[in-house]
């Protein structure tokens, strides 16, 4: 069977009454390169247990099982189950979980999965969960490398440089734990329905260490909050509106000692500058 042929997918699905669903955001790919070109980029071999979020109808599932030791598929739509059974059902290194990825203990689903495998992320995620997914495989805290196929314009905010447009607080966070690299995009009309966007494939590679030190890490994303969740503001309004804990004194004689200009965006500064800010408020006596 051809799961990138939109005239077996539309027969599949009407074996099975499938429908589609927008809240779900489910587009399929149509274009047999594109899950090739993903699960070589994935790295998955047969050392490998790969966990994919949303298979669809399976066709990057069936990539990833023809070269992963395992693969976990998290599926969340119960209608695919009699799809899933169908393309996935000769491959007896795949497994499908149904449920909801982001509220699965996915540390503990791998614990249990892998047996010696080194784990890895690969999956087309939807648009409207992509955020909390990164976020969630990045803090599980076991996987070598995340390689997902995301919306274009996430893809160019998590590769934005301080001072950019697209740089903003969750791509100091995906940086901070990660190397982010951008592979290759893939256009609407690759897809079943076709989306309004272009979607990008990014690697995501956990790093060994934080790209600096810094002493109270949850400090320093807190100023990172603060910083962008007023950016228009100058960077001394932003964290003293932010951290309550902390006077615009405080605030104010703590970003002169890191070397920052208190009339400066936050927008513009990078992880390093964070973390000093950070440091320099950890050692202000505001409790």
């Amino acid at each position: 069977m051809n799961l990138t042929s939109p005239s077996e997918i539309k027969a599949l699905l009407e074996r099975h009454g499938f429908h589609f669903s927008k809240a779900l955001g489910q587009n399929f790919l149509i274009e047999p390169s594109v899950p090739r070109r993903i699960a070589e980029a994935s790295g998955a071999d047969e050392t490998a247990l790969a966990l994919e979020v949303g298979p669809g109808v399976g066709c990057l599932t069936r990539e990833l099982a023809l070269r992963a030791g395992q693969v976990v598929a998290i599926e969340l739509d119960n209608s695919l189950r009699g799809v899933l059974s169908e393309t996935l059902g000769e491959f007896g290194n795949v497994e499908v979980v149904w449920g909801d990825a982001a509220k699965l203990d996915l540390s503990g689903l791998v614990r249990e999965r892998a047996g010696g495998l080194r784990p890895i992320v690969c999956a087309n995620l939807p648009y409207s969960v992509t955020t909390p997914l990164l976020a969630a495989f990045i803090e599980a805290g076991c996987f070598e490398r995340i390689t997902v196929m995301i919306q274009r314009e996430v893809a160019l905010r998590l590769a934005a440089a301080p001072g950019s447009k697209d740089y903003g607080a969750f791509a100091v966070f995906v940086n901070w734990h990660c190397e982010v690299k951008k592979l290759f995009d893939v256009p609407p009309e690759c897809f079943m329905p076709r989306p309004k966007v272009t979607s990008s494939v990014i690697a995501l590679t956990p790093r060994a260490e934080a790209p600096c030190a810094v002493e109270d890490e949850t400090l320093m994303f807190r100023c990172v909050r603060a910083a962008f969740a007023q950016r228009r503001k100058t960077l001394s309004n932003a964290l003293t509106n932010g951290l309550s804990a902390y006077t615009r004194e405080q605030v104010n004689a703590a970003l002169e000692r890191a070397g920052i200009d208190p009339g400066v965006r936050g927008e513009t500064l990078g992880c390093a500058e964070f973390a000093r800010i950070a440091d320099e408020l950890r050692r202000t006596n505001a409790f």
